[in-house]
């Protein structure tokens, strides 16, 4: 179980480099990965891939968030 709970260390190889991408679009984070979910075929495969983990760490982050305040 202890594995599970890493995941994510796991999932990221290339730190940083989804919000580089999206500060040289001039977009947050969210923006260029909805951007990119909306249009895949513009993007490379990873690109793609690195905006699904971003909408899914964004959605952890909130759980979280919302788990703490109540």
């Amino acid at each position: 179980m202890a594995e599970d709970k890493n995941w994510i260390q796991g999932a990221i190889k290339r730190p940083g480099a989804f919000t580089k991408k999206a500060e040289e679009a001039g977009k947050t984070t969210e923006e260029y990965s909805s951007d990119v979910s909306k249009n895949p075929e513009k993007y490379d495969k990873r690109t793609v891939r690195q905006a699904r983990l971003a909408q899914t760490l964004s959605k952890l982050r909130k759980r979280k968030k919302n788990k703490t305040e109540g």
